[in-house]
């Protein structure tokens, strides 16, 4: 895979079948960082085959851990030996979540680097709440103005508050309790799927955490954890993104076992986008031909969808929703709050026809619906390649989509799925 590989994109083909979910890339990256919590054997099945969840298992594999793979989304994990004591700043700073390694390693080695990680430039990403947790939590941390250290001095159970609802924070601070020896309980925390079911796999493998679900997490540690099987839940972001592509461009489309409880909390978006679907036990369809209209607020004002932490709207889905709104009759405002950079991407929209207004960094309007003209394209993130994707394939004529590895850090054999369905799509390999 080359830096410069594209996709080639046939659009305004109608796309009909059935597509599957992958498992939550989100779970899977804490969840193999949360293997070198024991030295016991840790199995973690449906792990998405992406560049993230790839660099994930590269730097496990370095540090020292027995990687072994079952098949191409089931590995096992044996951290009997970490045989280094730092993360290898190339790979690093490939993934940001190269951070969820540093509890397990501060629990393993006593000390670890602070890793340069990578990661979307979607705007400012504090690492401040996880630096607060260690502190809590009894770590030290030396900064002399060209590295940073954190080295576990007295380690021990604490109550605290978490200045904002970090997702990694979260699972870090989460991922060091389970092994301090009393009781921790961390207000504020993150309650997002993944981060419900890295709890639930914690769980298994010997500490008591309660609370799962709730914004305040409480954990009893434990003197050692044991190995565990655990199997990672669809992903509901490709899920939500499937979606929004199905309604604007489908003839009738199911997403295999892609159904979870979780799924509640994005569905009312796409009803106040007048998008239709239907649950069928583990699927769901989205039926064809669709036009769309948008549900104004009550009285006749313009409607919003704005995403925050769970259980409201989720960020990673904010992109998915601009493009579905082109194609939707009305006006909307799409609130980007948490990250000042994730909608620069409209100004590719609005080239390809779109009537999307970026108001500032954090707010679109978009008035539909809309008809876009095939253009070149180049994908800044994951979510933000994602969609432009989904309109490229809505646009008729050939559309080339430039920097694709952002879209394959997320979404596994996307052009292979897509193809299932109907799409022409074609992925150009370049030396």
């Amino acid at each position: 895979m080359s830096n410069n590989d594209y996709f080639k994109v046939e659009g305004g083909k109608k796309l009909s079948g059935t597509i599957n979910a992958s498992g939550n890339k989100n779970e899977a990256l804490p969840a193999i960082a949360a293997a070198l919590l024991t030295e016991d054997e840790v199995s973690i099945d449906n792990i998405p085959d992406i560049l993230d969840t790839r660099h994930m298992i590269e730097i496990a594999a370095d540090l020292g851990v027995k990687v072994r793979k079952i098949s191409k989304n089931h590995y096992s994990f044996k951290a009997d030996k970490i045989t280094k004591g730092h993360i290898d700043p190339a790979m690093s700073s490939k993934i940001r979540s190269s951070l969820l390694f540093l509890a397990p390693m501060l629990l393993r080695k006593g000390s670890v680097p602070l890793p340069d990680s990578g990661g979307d430039k979607i705007g400012k990403r504090r690492i401040d709440s996880h630096l607060f947790a260690f502190i809590k939590l009894g770590v030290e941390i030396n900064d002399d103005g060209r590295s940073c250290v954190l080295t576990a001095k007295k380690l021990k159970g604490a109550d605290f508050l978490l200045d904002e609802a970090s997702v990694m924070a979260t699972e870090n601070a989460v991922m060091l309790a389970v092994l301090v020896p009393g009781t921790t309980s961390i207000y504020n925390a993150a309650c997002e799927p993944h981060v419900q079911n890295l709890c639930i796999m914690l769980n298994k493998m010997g500490p008591d955490i309660s609370g799962i679900g709730t914004n305040k997490i409480v954990i009893k540690g434990v003197k050692k954890l044991h190995g565990t099987k655990h199997r990672i839940l669809p992903d509901h972001i490709e899920t939500g993104s499937f979606m929004g592509l199905a309604a604007v461009i489908g003839g009738g489309v199911t997403i295999k076992d892609s159904y979870t409880p979780h799924m509640e909390i994005i569905f009312p978006a796409f009803t106040k986008l007048g998008i239709k679907y239907e649950v069928r036990g583990k699927d769901i369809f989205i039926p064809g031909n669709q036009k769309p209209k948008i549900e104004d607020d009550f009285g006749g004002s313009i409607p919003s969808i704005s995403d925050q932490p769970w259980p409201s709207f989720p960020a990673d889905l904010t992109s998915i929703m601009v493009v579905a709104s082109v194609f939707s009759k009305g006006t909307i405002i799409i609130h980007e709050k948490m990250f000042e950079g994730r909608l620069f991407f409209v100004d590719s929209l609005i080239r390809m026809g779109a009537k999307v207004v970026l108001c500032d960094p954090h707010r679109v309007v978009v008035s539909g619906p809309g008809r876009l003209k095939p253009v070149e394209l180049s994908s800044p993130d994951i979510r933000a390649g994602m969609a432009l994707l989904i309109a490229a394939l809505t646009a008729k004529g050939t559309t080339v989509i430039k920097n694709i590895k952002q879209i394959d850090r997320g979404y596994q054999d996307i052009e292979i799925k897509l193809k299932a369905i109907g799409a022409d799509i074609t992925r150009i390999v370049k030396d």
